[in-house]
């Protein structure tokens, strides 16, 4: 039998998600246990190889880690090999710990039909490779010809040693820029983790053992369609509705009725002490802190439900044609306490290792007040560090920069109307 629900408030149910996410009050994440720590509770954060002003899941671990560098995150990968370049929501970043679980996926590539002959066919000739080395690039391979490939033609070279990694032969043994260099899976992982069974003995158990994984990620979520799902298995309508349920009869995950919404929204049932917390508390606890969010954030993994919350509509339009951008290229949420008060579009000249703000929108409504714009600019100059780069504090340009906003005297910020 299913637990009475929780019953909160928008601001509670934002407080409680900020919380769990590491994202208001002092930091609670730092160094290189830090990293681990965020990600051993969130699962995995999503990699995107663009790097505009950082690479996506460093942009997810420098907004809750004060300390982070971009090195920690690739020692952690490619030294330590306490973390993985895998398979989750899409192309992540996970445990180590979690390898056995993602058997599955593993499995399904060594039986993909994508040029599985051609591929096998070669598998020989990469092994061999490996014989003497610790690592090759598809260069380093005397195969000769292309395939069509998810992204257009590549290198039968290329395409080969993806599958042997997708289907955990290999491993990403290091990158340089966005060459990856690829080693055996067995001598880049221990033994014992390579060797441990899978935890989860059905199907059922690993769809379930998913779904609690993305609730967690995230930390509130609903029994809709959502992108929060991504690569969980069949994860439609009736399996949905049986998943969510079992997990509910189970005591794994516990219901709660936030105002406004329709939908029960579930936290795991490991999360009852912290949601009880906020429940009790009154205010935000902690300094009020401005973040600048990556844009596959796992805070923003469901964005209709951060639309319901927070009142914000985000889209990545890095994809989207320029003529059809509502915002840019590469841009930011920016938090502001428990609100989204904005985003913003950076660029790093990676030459004069500079820092420049190229645009910002700030949102419609009550401007966040007087401590925001130093408490931004602070960001800024911070952010700039973890780039390797340098900020100058200057008027931050608006929502268009050939035509400045008519102001009698310039504001530091679009933020802040100007002083008369």
């Amino acid at each position: 039998m299913s637990p009475d629900p929780f019953s909160l408030t928008n601001g509670q149910a934002r407080a409680f998600l900020l919380r769990k996410q590491g994202l208001s009050g002092a930091p609670r994440f730092h160094g290189p246990d830090g990293v681990r720590a965020f990600i051993r509770q969130a699962g995995c954060i999503q990699f995107d190889p663009i790097d505009v002003c950082g690479k996506n899941a460093e942009l997810v671990l420098q907004s809750r880690i004060p300390d982070f560098t971009k090195g920690m995150l690739d020692r952690l990968l490619y030294q330590d090999r306490w973390l993985v370049d895998g398979f989750d929501k899409n192309l992540s970043i996970y445990g180590i710990e979690d390898w056995p679980a993602f058997a599955r996926f593993r499995h399904r590539y060594g039986f993909h039909d994508w040029h599985r002959e051609r591929i096998d066919a070669v598998e020989a000739v990469v092994r061999a490779a490996l014989e003497h080395k610790d690592f090759v690039t598809a260069r380093d391979l005397p195969i000769q010809g292309t395939v069509d490939w998810g992204w257009g033609p590549t290198s039968l070279a290329r395409a080969a040693l993806e599958t042997f990694y997708f289907r955990g032969d290999l491993a990403i043994h290091h990158k340089k820029g966005s060459i990856k260099y690829y080693g055996l899976a067995a001598r880049c992982f221990d033994p014992a983790a390579l060797a441990a069974p899978d935890p989860n003995p059905t199907e059922d158990d690993f769809v379930k053992w998913l779904v609690l994984r993305r609730i967690g990620s995230v930390g509130l979520l609903w029994n809709r369609p959502s992108d929060a799902w991504l690569m969980v298995p069949g994860f439609k309508g009736a399996r949905r509705d049986a998943v969510f349920a079992a997990l509910a009869e189970e005591g794994r995950i516990l219901p709660c009725r936030v105002e406004g919404i329709e939908d029960p929204l579930y936290v795991q049932a490991t999360d009852e002490l912290l949601l009880r917390e906020v429940l009790a508390q009154d205010g935000e606890p902690g300094p009020t802190r401005v973040e600048l969010l990556a844009p596959l954030d796992n805070l923003l993994w469901d964005r209709r439900l951060v639309l319901a919350l927070f009142g914000f509509d985000y889209k990545w339009e890095i994809y989207t044609p320029v003529a059809a951008r509502k915002h840019g290229y590469y841009v930011l949420p920016v938090l502001y306490g428990t609100r989204l008060v904005g985003r913003i579009e950076l660029a790093v000249d990676k030459e004069a290792k500079r820092l420049s703000v190229v645009r910002c929108w700030p949102e419609s409504g009550d401007a966040p007040g007087p401590d925001f714009e130093a408490a931004l600019h602070e960001r800024l100059a911070r952010f700039a560090r973890f780039n390797g780069a340098t900020y100058r504090k200057k008027r931050i340009p608006g929502p268009t920069k050939s035509k400045p906003l008519p102001r009698a005297r310039p504001p530091i910020s679009p933020w802040r109307p100007a002083r008369p």
